[in-house]
Order: structure tokens, then sequence, then C-alpha cells
């Protein structure tokens, strides 16, 4: 069913928090290697992340950094003055009683990320804390690993900015996106690195003109894949449209979800940040960051994806299909074969439509993928007469002639002008040529001008 069919007289409003893992080589405050990942339950452990009388946490600079990097690349302001705070709370996978969080003073506020719809999504902070531990419930029983337990967390909080599910998930996925084009995380979500927490709620037409936001909300925790958010948000509609239509107020609580279950499960009800007691941890002193150190956090920004994407429509006469295809689907390490590709003279689409459908070149080297273009290519022209390519030269040179800005264009650098030319050059003969022996005709005949 529609989203606007389920949600009737109603409007979404919706806010999220991401969790990751980031892919430090230590644990967020003891030494403790972070690689927990099939290890055997209980070893990846010590004093500190045990929660042991006695153990003091020190502080990873490694994990400091990559959550800052994560909030420039977000647009968020750093904090010059930030600090840790204790969350106080009780459940079998915190072992000290108490979460090491922030709450006052996190390293980021104040972000926002342009979606692919056109919308904004604001981001309200990006916090670091730890991780708890990993629960096996059985029956009556409770068994616990503590390898998960102090790995450095990163949250990311929007403001509840969403009006759609599809908006929603594009920016869980932008997010991922921009983790791994940091170099920051894996975030793989099988794995539970990187788990999506949903704020749901709806309002009335009159409410949403007046910006008026409910006085209730849900949050549908531990959401593992992206599928699995909509399949929660839209439970979530149905059911608390079901409760606002028969003159009563959803709960205020939290709720899971599980694969193949016709709605979301009630967990608890939710705290308030009163509730968690909050205070400033005692056993970290407050940090202080000057600008030279914000700077130097800035200087590792790399391109980002929505950059990558907007560069290849610009300058590489893309589709915003074909586009998004390479950076969300196929990653940086394709962007940068298909950009070597353009650069030794393969035309664009030919090279993306190629690494997206070609998956026995793919993985080629980049001259092998060429070498093997150039083999195919001799195969589908060896009919082509001495009268044909001397015609073709001739159209060529009359479109040099009628160009000269796209030629000095070319000359300078400029990829997106020998593209043009090759279209002007079809667009003459008024058939469908092989991009690559016109480009060879081309380039040969402007290195001789």
């Amino acid at each position: 069913m529609e989203e606007k069919d389920l949600l009737g007289k109603y409007c979404l409003v919706l806010g999220l928090e991401i969790h990751l893992h980031l892919n430090t080589k230590r644990k967020m405050f003891c030494r403790c290697s972070a690689d927990i990942w099939e290890k055997e339950p209980n070893t990846a452990t010590c004093p500190t992340c045990l929660g042991l009388p006695g153990a003091l946490p020190v502080p990873n600079l490694e994990a400091i950094q990559k959550t800052q990097l994560l909030g420039l690349a977000l647009g968020c302001k750093l904090n010059s003055n930030s600090r840790f705070d204790r969350k106080h709370y009780f459940y079998p996978d915190l072992p000290k009683g108490y979460q090491i969080s922030q709450y006052k003073q996190p390293f980021c506020i104040n972000g926002r990320l342009e979606l692919d719809s056109g919308n904004i999504a604001y981001i309200e902070r990006v916090h670091l804390e730890e991780d708890v531990a990993k629960s096996f419930h059985e029956e009556d029983k409770t068994l616990v690993d503590f390898n998960k337990s102090g790995v450095p967390l990163v949250e990311v909080v929007t403001t509840p900015c969403f009006r759609n599910i599809s908006d929603a998930v594009d920016y869980c996925k932008q997010i991922q996106l921009i983790v791994r084009a940091l170099g920051i995380g894996e975030v793989n979500m099988e794995r539970g690195q990187m788990r999506l927490e949903a704020n749901i709620s709806l309002r009335t037409k009159e409410m949403e003109d007046k910006d008026e936001l409910p006085i209730y909300k849900v949050e549908v925790k531990n959401i593992n894949s992206f599928k699995f958010m909509e399949k929660a948000v839209k439970m979530e509609i149905v059911r608390q449209r079901e409760i606002l239509e028969s003159g009563n107020t959803p709960s205020q609580e939290n709720r899971g979800f599980k694969e193949g279950a016709k709605g979301t499960v009630s967990q608890r009800s939710k705290e308030e940040a009163k509730d968690y007691r909050y205070f400033p941890e005692p056993d970290i002193p407050p940090m202080e960051f000057d600008n030279k150190y914000i700077e130097d956090i800035r200087k590792k920004l790399p391109e980002l994806p929505n950059q990558t994407k907007k560069d290849l429509i610009e300058n590489y006469n893309l589709s915003k299909n074909t586009a998004r295809v390479l950076v969300e689907n196929l990653g940086f390490q394709y962007i940068n074969k298909f950009k070597d590709l353009v650069k030794k003279g393969l035309e664009p689409n030919k090279a993306a439509n190629l690494l997206i459908n070609k998956l026995e070149l793919r993985e080629l080297p980049t001259q092998e993928i060429l070498n093997k273009l150039e083999e195919l290519s001799s195969e589908a022209n060896n009919g082509n007469s001495d009268a044909e390519l001397a015609k073709l030269e001739e159209v060529v040179v009359k479109i040099l002639e009628q160009n000269n800005k796209a030629v000095e264009d070319y000359k300078k650098g400029k990829e997106a002008s020998l593209q043009f030319l090759i279209g002007m050059v079809m667009r003459e003969v008024g058939r469908k040529l092989d991009p690559l022996i016109v480009k060879k005709i081309l380039t040969e005949k402007i290195n001789v001008k």
C-alpha cells in the first residue's frame, strides 16, 4: 500500500538516530583490540571494559578525530569545548551500570545533508560513546558476551525533519556511503556495525501547518537494514493511526522490529533525559580544541559522495541515475577506474555502462579493459573500407574547423570537450559509429593541428 494511503488524514513526523562502529584499532576507553568479530566470547576484554572496580577510562584520540571528521562531512560545527558524561541505566549488557556517552557538549552539532529529493536532513548532533555488550536470551536465561563492550560507537541524531519514508531511507544510505568514503568504518549492517533507530509519530495537517509536534513519539530500536526500517515505519504508521482514530494517544515507548512479524513489539516505556541522571564523567577531564586542530581535521576531508555524483553529472555528462549507480552501488574504487578509462580515451557513458553491466570486465586493470574493447572494436569494424574511413576523416576535419573553442578547451585538459566533438561528428554523419574509432581520428587530427 502507498505511504499516503497508510497515513490517511495524518502526516508523518520522523527523526532518526544512527549508531556506527568506528574502525579504530583499540576500544574507546581501554587498550583492548576493537577487532572483535568472530572472536571467542569474552576474550577481547580487560578490567576497564568489564567495568571492574578501580579501572579508569582513557579516551581514544583516533575515535575522537574520526567522529569529528564525520561531523565536518555532515556540515556540523565542531565544539571547541566538549566532554564525556555518565548515562545511568540498568541492563545486563551494561557492566558498570552506566555508559560513558556525551550529553551537554557533544563533539559536533547543527549539521545538514542534502537528499536526492532536494529536501534537507537536519542533524542535531554527532556524539561519541562506548558500545555495550551483546546479550543472548534463551528461555529464562540471559548470556552476555562482553567483547563488544567498549567498542567506539558514534551516534548521529537528526531533528524530526523527515516527512516521508523515502527521504529517511535515502538519508541512511547516504550516511553509510559517507562513512565508507571517509574510511572511518565498514558499517556492515549484518555485523551490527550500523544500526538504525526511528522516532515516529503522526500529526494532523492542521498541526503540520502550525509546525506543532505531537506530544508523544515511539522509538523503534536496533533496525539492521534499510528495507526493515521502511517496513518498521509503515507498521508504526498503521498501528499509531488506529490508536489515534480510536480517540487515544499512542504511548511514548521503545519498540522492536522483527523480520516476519506483523507489527513492532513493545519493549519498555521511553525514558527522558532526567531518567538517565546524566552528569559529567569525573574520570575524564573536559576537552578543548583550538582552531588549528579543527582545521587539521578539516584538511583530511576527501571528496564526498554527493560531490562525486555532481562531478559525474556536470563534467562527464552522465545521467543522474547512472551517476547514482556508480557511486552508491559500485563504490569509490570503481569511480577511480571510470575516470581512468575516460582519461585513456573511453567515452564516459560507455565507460560507466561497461563498469555497471560487464561483470567480466569490471575487475580487470584499466589497460586490459581497453585492450579487450580494442579487440572487439576491430572485429566489429573490420568491414570498414578505406573510402569510408577517408570520408569520416573529412567530417572530423570539418567539425574541428567549426569548433575551435572546444579544440582549445580539450588541449587545456577539459575531457568533456572531446566528448562534445565526438557527438558533433556522429550528428554530422547521421548514423551510429564506434566512439573509439571517432575518438582515435579526432585525437590524431587535434595533435596534428
